[in-house]
């Protein structure tokens, strides 16, 4: 789940088959060896999760027949690309969220969208927002900008932290997997040549009924299953017990389009190069380079420098303090998501992806849930959506050129859903959330872990249903 928004060729190059470093029994039996162990140095000994994944991945890598040179620099080059993607992107969230949170603009969205909703339709909010923010954005963009509102919420509301967060990551997820102009779904529309319309159609109405499913609906499970402290992220004075009623606060316009203006940014994108793929023209390439999401994050810490910084009445000092001690506080969690990520790489290089392709190649199954099915497994072997949707679209690409426009569009949207299947350690989103709400392995397991099945296999119900009526 963790990658940048690049262009076709580089989700085709990543799609290239990875020969398989030993046989298919013992890939599978080190991969699942690999994955409890790291569990258990976590969870039992109480290593730190940097480290264990660092010794998991690395071991995991020779295990599976990888030289030992060879398995170190995986890793490597997997941590480096993660953090790469990832890191400044966490960076550039930080130091947004920290002035959102220090200028009063969080506070400012925060007692409006209290004042509005009870505290039965606050998940259900919750759940829109995500949505919105996740349409044209990857799941950690838009995590980075939700999470001072999720944290905010739930501590003025008194609410159960999963009460407010799942929904929202919920919204985040399903636009992920499902709804283009979203990058990851158009990959597959291209690869499979699927109508975009009609895909954008179909996932609309497969993502409310999941998104409802797996967010409002199950967060009142979630929040009885894990009950954790509201993280000390983003503490404000107000949360301080300090009168700010006479305080200088952004409007609640200004506050909500810095949120927005990197999501308008990169949806600008995505729609410029459906429209128009591999246009030169000046106005075509500004809009790409403005919705990078690091440049588009970039510019939304300079909108709140500026925005926040003169709407909070903060002075240069206040603003620079207010940069500065943003990043500090996420030292641990680059780490560990790097750590994910380079985990991630290794079992990619070790064929495992390949070996899955060729287990299924030649079933009798239905198309669709051989679509799913095949994402799903990668997902689960792999930890990324982008390996699983990028290698199941090529799989599968032959299949759908004899298919209806309808039913490639299904397909699209079932290789979406397997995509989020069953997120865990191998996953750096998986550790990204952890940190991020506090939660140990077991409670992330039982609450992020679970809301993407229910997605998949939420997703998966909605595109079975739709084969029988369209």
């Amino acid at each position: 789940m963790v990658t940048s928004t690049p262009g076709a060729a580089e989700w085709v190059s990543a799609a290239d088959v990875v020969q398989p470093a030993s046989s298919e029994g013992q890939l599978i039996v080190v991969a699942l060896i690999g994955v409890a162990v790291i569990i258990a140095l976590i969870t039992w000994l109480k290593i730190h999760p940097f480290l264990a994944l660092a010794v998991g991945g690395v071991g995991v890598g020779i295990g599976a027949g990888l030289e030992p040179n060879a398995a170190v620099t995986s890793f490597g080059a997997g941590f480096g690309s993660t953090m790469t993607n990832v890191g400044i992107l966490v960076g550039f969230g930080a130091m947004f969220g920290k002035l959102l949170a220090d200028s009063g603009a969080a506070d400012r969205i925060v007692d409006t969208l209290v004042s509005r909703s009870s505290a039965r339709a606050l998940p259900w909010t919750m759940a829109l927002i995500g949505s919105l923010i996740g349409l044209p954005m990857f799941f950690e963009v838009g995590l980075v900008l939700l999470i001072p509102v999720i944290i905010l919420v739930a501590r003025r509301t008194n609410l159960p932290l999963m009460r407010v967060a799942i929904p929202a990551l919920a919204g985040l997820s399903v636009m992920h997997g499902l709804v283009p102009p979203h990058p990851g779904p158009l990959v597959a529309v291209s690869a499979l040549g699927a109508n975009l319309g009609l895909t954008l159609g179909l996932g609309v109405i497969i993502a409310i009924p999941t998104v409802i499913i797996a967010g409002p609906l199950f967060s009142g499970f979630a929040a009885r299953w894990v009950k954790v402290p509201v993280p000390e992220l983003f503490r404000t004075a107000e949360d301080d017990g300090e009168d700010v009623s006479n305080r200088k606060r952004p409007s609640f316009f200004i506050a909500v389009l810095g949120i927005l203006l990197p999501v308008v940014l990169m949806l600008a994108r995505a729609i410029a190069e459906a429209i128009n793929p591999g246009a030169t023209d000046p106005g075509h390439a500004l809009l790409v380079f403005l919705g990078t999401p690091m440049i588009a994050l970039g510019i939304a810490v300079i909108y709140g420098i500026v925005a926040f910084g003169r709407g909070g009445g903060m002075n240069r000092s206040a603003v620079a303090a207010s940069l500065g001690n943003s990043l500090p506080p996420i030292a641990g969690i680059l780490l560990i998501v790097g750590a994910g990520g380079g985990f991630k790489q290794v079992l990619i290089d070790t064929g495992i992806g390949t070996v899955i392709a060729n287990a299924i190649e030649g079933s009798s199954v239905s198309v669709l849930l051989l679509a799913w099915f095949v994402a799903a497994l990668i997902r689960v072997a792999t930890g990324s959506a982008t390996v699983a949707t990028v290698t199941a679209a090529g799989i599968l690409a032959p299949v759908a050129a004899d298919l209806g426009s309808v039913d490639v569009s299904l397909m699209v949207l079932a290789i979406g859903a397997g995509s989020l299947f069953l997120s865990h350690v191998n996953d750096a989103g998986f550790w990204l959330v952890k940190e991020y709400l506090g939660t140990s392995v077991f409670e992330n397991l039982k609450t992020w872990t679970v809301m993407e099945f229910l997605i998949s296999v939420v997703g998966l119900g909605g595109v079975m249903l739709l084969s029988l009526v369209v």
